[in-house]
């Protein structure tokens, strides 16, 4: 059997494809989860074919939002259009954490990735061979999500993501808590907070802390995320605390249009809102209202790509105000709630793994595949490598 692990883009100003992989080659695609990065490409194999895509049904329904918004603000820089959208969704196939699939000589098997929503990692039998995919995963246990799950038997081979592959998170807890004692004092001190978030995801977890720390003040979202909000609602069952969700949601205002805006802005309070990197969405409407004022504040989330306006405001102070850039008077603050594993969860995996299985390292940046993968060699005594786009091994 012939199998892609996931089919994504990249997100430049103009979106960049991944090699040409023929669609008659393949016996199906598995989709991790629903980021762009991961998914964004998939629609190719439907242009024409009915290629089947397995993965879990709220990755699918994430994914078919987000890239309904990437064919509305990419248009035609995409070779696919809404009608191949629809044609994936068709041929999706759904399958649970721990529910295994045979597709000729091969076995499957999704594992929660703890990443966002519905994502998984896949674990592939084969031949008497065993492959785990981590996708974008993380060890770490949220609001939102339980961690991944990391019990995965003996392996042969592993292709894990090296996002921070170098860097380490804060320590949740104390992460939150201080999150939560800066929100309060700029709305104690008559201050809006705007907390640019991701629409999957990141929006419901900014909630889901404030409401299990109590918070007290009104706390607005707008945005996608209140679409992503009415998909969770119907599948409770992949969040670790399904009643705080609900709470948190609960006790949100959800913003409908300009009007709404207007009017939550006159008095202190939360606003949350997508675009988390500020590129977009109504995140960049309050921004320009509320980077003026000395007792507002925008505290940022997620990590800031360089290049966006969300890593400008952070390094430079710097944003576009009414049609020029120009500097910020209001707090500007960044709080590291990744959703990835850091480096010392991405060791702690590795080590912990069973078997002598060689290791594939993706998904790094600026030499992190190459940097783990180095690690790997050297302190665990594991044959690891940093392939290169074309390259291909045999197990």
């Amino acid at each position: 059997a012939r199998i892609l692990l996931d089919y994504g883009v990249m997100l430049n100003h103009e979106p960049g494809f991944p090699m040409h992989v023929p669609p008659r080659d393949l016996d199906a695609v598995i989709l991790t989860h629903c980021h762009l990065d991961h998914s964004g490409a998939i629609p190719i194999f439907h242009i024409r074919g009915q290629t089947p895509v397995y993965g879990t049904k709220l990755t699918f329904e994430l994914t078919h939002l987000l890239l309904a918004d990437f064919i509305h603000l990419s248009g035609y820089y995409l070779p696919y259009e809404y009608i191949e959208v629809e044609a994936m969704m068709r041929s999706a196939v759904h399958l649970g954490f721990g529910e295994r699939f045979h597709l000729k000589n091969l076995s499957c098997t999704l594992l929660d990735a703890g990443h966002v929503p519905g994502s998984a990692q896949v674990l592939l039998e084969a031949d008497g061979k065993r492959l785990l995919y981590t996708g974008d995963f993380n060890t770490v246990e949220t609001r939102l999500l339980k961690g991944a799950e990391t019990e995965y038997g003996e392996l042969d081979a592993v292709i894990i993501e090296s996002t921070y592959a170098d860097e380490d998170h804060p320590d949740r807890r104390e992460l939150e808590q201080r999150f939560v004692e800066r929100v309060r004092e700029v709305v104690e001190g008559g201050g809006i907070v705007l907390v640019p978030a991701f629409s999957v995801g990141r929006s419901q977890e900014i909630a889901c802390i404030l409401t299990a720390h109590h918070f007290e003040y009104p706390v607005f979202m707008d945005g996608m995320a209140r679409r992503v909000n009415q998909i969770l609602m119907d599948h409770l069952e992949y969040l670790r605390d399904p009643k705080l969700f609900m709470n948190a949601i609960h006790t949100v205002t959800w913003v409908d249009g300009r009007r709404d805006r207007k009017r939550l802005m006159r008095n202190p309070g939360v606003i949350i809102s997508p675009a988390g990197m500020l590129k977009g969405g109504p995140s960049v409407y309050y921004l320009q209202r509320l980077a003026k004022d000395r007792k507002n504040a925008i505290f940022l989330v997620s990590y800031q790509i360089p290049g966006t306006p969300g890593h400008e405001l952070l390094e430079r102070g710097r944003c576009v105000i009414d049609g020029k850039i120009r500097k910020v008077k209001s707090e500007v603050e960044h709080f590291d709630f990744s959703s990835h594993c850091g480096a010392s969860q991405l060791h702690e995996t590795i080590k912990n793994l069973e078997g002598n299985p060689t290791i594939f390292v993706v998904h790094g940046a600026e030499g992190n595949c190459e940097r783990l993968a180095s690690w790997v060699r050297e302190e665990v005594g594991l044959e690891a490598i940093a392939p290169k786009a074309g390259e291909s091994f045999t197990i």
